[in-house]
């Protein structure tokens, strides 16, 4: 046994075996007289390589279909890539500014080229690195949510929101990316705990000797103060009611409001409000009716409207500001202070601005409705079934949807603006003139100018169950009707509610049906210390190395004998070697 586990080649078979499998078409799926199985793989975005995560995702897929194969059914597993607007935008930007060249340096044009160029030259990597692991993909079927079925889809869908009224383009708090110079999606905004510091700022008292204190981590945002608020319920503060404030240094002078969201243990129980900088703030202005002055540019510098410090980065700001106060005798005290601190996940040294932006919306009410009775009756079942509190927490608190993203690289928004400064919302440039000549019949497509912006990613990869069958442009075709609802998905918890409470909500609202009848959440792979494996920290093997070292099925097999369902995967390299024998 010994000799021939020394003499075992775990490459020589495994090639040779995908090879004739590939060849043989053995993957290949078309409907017929069986009972279907399904899985859509969640598309890698285009900038990935295999990591540990996906190598586990990828593997429990793989088990999944392959068994209903050998059960007598028609399995079908359909792989893909995502075009992950930000994240390749960014590859791109930094491949250009290489040469030289800046993205402002292009037009729009141009720009997409270059960006299509990479796609096509990095955009199969990941798909190349499955083929290594094993995965009995129909890769006659690969897709990728900017082809033109899928492409075509987003368009329709979006129209057809629209028309329906649960699409608006409104201003709106966004968490802005200053370096990508883009809204963000929730998911997209990763808190990390920082020493920071808290600042006790002092307002003078209009009419009086006092002052009022105000703690803040921000003061660099004073000059977007339009308010000052203290809780009604709170003693020591009381003598403010009813009076007005001056801004320290900007000399404006505010109103002191009252309201029970004001935490009185927090600080002084004294809070300045800057509606254009804070999400909270922004609630409270628009409930009292205050005032919103925006004091920062697209790129976080302050702007013409701040008054002072116009041009200087924010964080400069903050310590020139600081110095100011002080030299004027309006800090209080200065204190050390732990908080957490929004960042982009994609540009990972960018902190998130909470800003005003001029965005399109999603509501979201009616269409959560139904997916949220999908999960909580069973119609689809979650495992482990601990995550349907998750879910349950996302959908009965949910939020419009920010589907807007000031890109380049994606899905343009198919609303064309006309010369009085309307829109029309149409699926291509000809139908939009037609639109617009039913109000001024001498337009010609020259008076009308496409929106800039992009939909965010996530706008595509939620049809992705549908559009894989092409069930949005032809939605009674043969493959939606025999291989939808898909049988599983396989996913991490991490995207309960960005992918997958969004894919059943577009089921049912594009199909009237659930997208998929079973969710299986995968755990976090972790070293054997517990820190989650990332490219960052740099504890994370590459899967190919190891699929050298132990052979794919090898490690497929260690990384399984440490998985259950839902819970976390402690990984060591160990576990490859027992794979392996």
């Amino acid at each position: 046994m010994n000799e021939l586990a020394t003499k075992y080649n775990p490459a020589e078979v495994e090639d040779k075996w995908y090879a004739y499998w590939l060849k043989h078409k053995l993957f290949h799926s078309t409907p017929d007289a069986r009972e279907p199985f399904c899985i859509v793989i969640p598309p890698p975005n285009v900038t990935g390589v295999l990591h540990m995560g996906h190598m586990l995702n990828n593997t429990i897929q793989d088990i999944l279909v392959r068994r209903a194969r050998m059960d007598g059914k028609n399995a079908l597993w359909v792989p893909g890539t995502d075009h992950a607007a930000i994240a390749t935008e960014a590859k791109v930007v930094a491949k250009l500014a290489e040469q030289g060249i800046k993205k402002s340096d292009l037009s729009r044009e141009e720009f997409l080229e270059k960006a299509w160029e990479w796609t096509h030259k990095y955009g199969g990597i990941i798909l190349q690195q499955l083929k290594k692991l094993g995965a009995s993909c129909d890769w006659d079927r690969t897709a990728f949510t900017m082809d033109d079925i899928r492409s075509r889809s987003v368009i329709r869908v979006f129209v057809d929101l629209y028309r329906k009224g649960l699409i608006y383009r409104g201003k709106r708090m966004v968490s802005w990316d200053p370096k990508a110079q883009t809204a963000l999606s929730d998911i997209e905004v990763i808190y990390k705990e920082e020493h920071s510091k808290l600042y006790y700022l002092r307002y003078k008292i209009v009419g009086e000797d006092g002052y009022a204190i105000v703690a803040t981590t921000r003061p660099e945002t004073i000059m977007g103060d339009t308010a000052m608020c203290i809780n009604p319920a709170d003693p020591k503060n009381q003598h403010l009611r009813g009076k007005r404030v001056i801004v320290p240094l900007v000399g404006r002078e505010i109103p002191v409001i009252e309201d029970d969201y004001v935490d009185i243990e927090f600080g002084t129980g004294c809070l300045k409000v800057t509606p254009a900088h804070d999400m909270n703030d922004y609630m409270l202005g628009q409930k009292h009716n205050l005032e919103s002055i925006d004091i920062f540019n697209d790129d976080a510098t302050v702007s013409e409207a701040a008054g002072m410090y116009v041009g200087m980065d924010r964080f400069a700001v903050r310590e020139q500001i600081a110095k100011d106060l002080e030299a004027a005798g309006l800090i209080e005290k200065i204190e050390n202070y732990e908080n957490k601190v929004g960042y982009s996940e994609r540009n990972s040294d960018t902190v998130v601005e909470p800003r005003l932006s001029d965005q399109w919306f999603l509501k979201m009410d009616s269409l959560a409705k139904p997916a949220l009775e999908a999960v909580e009756n069973d119609i689809i079942k979650f495992i482990p079934d601990k995550f349907k509190n998750t879910y349950r927490h996302w959908m009965t608190d949910i939020r419009d949807w920010c589907i807007s993203r000031q890109l380049w690289w994606g899905h343009r928004i198919p609303a064309y603006y006309l010369p009085d400064g309307s829109f029309v919302v149409a699926e291509t440039a000809d139908e939009a003139l037609g639109l617009a000549r039913k109000s001024n019949p001498s337009l010609t497509a020259a008076d009308l100018r496409q929106d800039d912006d992009c939909f965010d990613t996530w706008f595509s990869s939620w049809l992705w169950p549908i559009t894989l069958f092409n069930g949005i442009l032809d939605p009674d075709n043969e493959e939606i009707n025999y291989y939808y609802p898909t049988t599983d998905l396989v996913t991490g918890p991490d995207i309960i509610f960005f992918w997958v409470a969004r894919m059943i909500m577009a089921g049912y609202e594009f199909t009237g049906r659930q997208p998929f009848n079973n969710v299986y959440f995968t755990g976090i792979v972790r070293d054997e210390i517990g820190r989650k494996m990332s490219k960052q920290l740099g504890n994370s093997p590459d899967p190919l190395n190891l699929i050298e070292e132990y052979g794919a099925d090898g490690v497929r097999m260690g990384i399984m004998l440490s998985a259950p369902a839902g819970n976390d995967i402690f990984f060591d390299k160990k576990l490859c070697e027992t794979g392996r024998n």
